[in-house]
């Protein structure tokens, strides 16, 4: 099986899903994209179809494992796209490898730490997954990320993520939430980025509130920042047109 996709040709672009997510949540997003560009999605560690022998689902990890596939792939530098805790990877991984860098997408993410209240909470998810496992943090996790007005109509997209999900090993889970939760204050990279960084912010998303979306956004010496209202933490679903064409716009700002 394979833990990536690679499709289209020319400068190229690589997509990083989030927590309980896989490769497959950009798959269509990224179709029309791939007349332009080349576009790579990676299933991270512990997800998707890259599930097995995980020793280190840290975000530093996960950073390290983007940048093996990159060099196996021959990707010397790309605009790397992170949709929440892929976000928190790419952030980690514009510490490490900056150098990689043409530009960096926080797709409903963050530089910041999580708050005291934050850790609290995802202590208390790690123990309802071990008590009653993922299926069950299923039912009541995903449709939360959807602002309320928009599940209706994305209800397959909703049963596309519950699906994915399920299918997410219990370790992945648990083990994922409490390397969220670890995760340093990456403030500092985005105010010393020479690259661009695009931010891409739900004005209904309770994971990214936009108290600390504006936190950050003025941090990069070159950024661009898209709100989106009647919008969660699903851009790539729930605003699919308006998020596919910010992303190209600021790629074709940074490769010209």
């Amino acid at each position: 099986m394979h833990t990536y996709t690679d499709h289209g040709s020319g400068d190229t672009l690589v997509f990083l899903h989030g927590f309980c997510e896989s490769k497959d949540v950009w798959a269509e997003f990224a179709k029309p994209l791939q007349q332009k560009f080349r576009t790579v999605a990676l299933d991270l560690p512990g997800f998707g179809d890259n599930t097995q022998g995980i020793a280190d689902y840290s975000m530093e990890g996960m950073a390290d494992f983007v940048k093996s596939k990159l060099d196996e792939l021959k990707i010397k530098k790309c605009l790397l796209i992170g949709h929440s805790m892929g976000g928190y990877v790419g952030m980690a991984f514009a510490e490490k490898y900056a150098s990689m860098l043409h530009g960096l997408c926080l797709f409903h993410s963050s530089a910041l730490p999580d708050t005291d209240e934050k850790k609290e909470n995802r202590n208390k998810t790690i123990e309802f997954v071990e008590k009653h496992g993922v299926e069950k943090f299923m039912q009541s996790f995903i449709e939360p990320l959807f602002y309320s007005e928009n599940r209706e109509r994305l209800k397959k997209e909703i049963a596309l993520m519950k699906q994915i999900g399920t299918g997410t090993p219990k370790e992945s889970v648990t083990s994922g939430l409490a390397a969220m939760r670890d995760r340093p204050d990456r403030t500092n990279v985005l105010a010393s980025a020479k690259f661009p960084v695009l931010f891409i912010f739900g004005k209904e998303d309770g994971a990214v509130p936009l108290d600390k979306a504006l936190e950050q956004c003025h941090l990069p010496d070159n950024s661009m920042v898209y709100f989106l209202g009647k919008t969660g933490h699903m851009g790539m679903f729930e605003r699919k047109y308006e998020t596919r064409k910010a992303l190209e716009k600021f790629a074709e700002t940074i490769y010209g």
